[in-house]
């Protein structure tokens, strides 16, 4: 991790950062999470696939030291992508804190495919994106998602029920691709009813 956090540091302006295919550990995590703190002009984390190997127990704490690097340049993302990592109800609970914080006011794309959330991290999920749209909404900047991908999360009906009621406050989303969650009438039906009210 070393040459990365090098090469973060050096960077003057670092718009985007592509971490696929990496096996981050907590401490690789915290070393890149301090050199993010630099560049409030961040906007796009790309970071699919960039667990293989870890244990899921190390997974919240790694993420909760990117999240607070992001949170702490002030930077506004409008990317963030960590598909193919599956780390499950557990590893929401390291994105929490982020998803509802001034960083993510600007989120535009979030895609979060082949997770394993589960109903439970879909529930985490739903209630961080709710909760960030209220905070957007007092700071005068409302959330504005656009794309929402979840495929392969398990997330079942009461999953996407949750989300469902997430996207109709939100109102903005322009796509949405949730295959392969085990969602059947009931869920389908109230994520067929939240997104008419989108304005797009």
């Amino acid at each position: 991790a070393t040459e990365v956090i090098d090469a973060i540091k050096k960077c003057k302006e670092m718009r985007w950062l592509r971490l696929e295919g990496n096996t981050l550990g907590v401490e690789a995590a915290k070393g890149i999470a301090k050199a993010l703190e630099k560049h409030p002009e961040f906007q796009r984390a790309l970071w699919s696939d960039m667990f293989t190997g870890r244990l899921k127990t190390e997974i919240p704490d790694a993420l909760r030291f990117l999240g607070n690097g992001i949170i702490l340049a002030n930077a506004k993302l409008i990317e963030l992508d960590l598909s193919d990592n599956a780390f499950g109800p557990n590893g929401m609970q390291g994105l929490v804190v982020f998803l509802k914080s001034p960083s993510c006011f600007s989120l535009k794309e979030l895609r979060l495919n082949n997770n394993g959330l589960g109903i439970t991290g879909g529930k985490m999920l739903a209630a961080s994106l709710l909760e960030c749209h209220t905070k957007s909404l007092a700071a005068g900047t409302p959330l504005a998602l656009r794309v929402f991908v979840s495929g392969r999360g398990r997330l079942e009906n009461e999953g996407s029920m949750r989300l469902a009621e997430a996207f109709k406050a939100i109102g903005s989303l322009e796509e949405v691709r949730m295959p392969q969650n085990g969602i059947f009438h009931e869920g389908i039906t109230a994520l067929a009813e939240a997104l008419p009210s989108t304005q797009n």
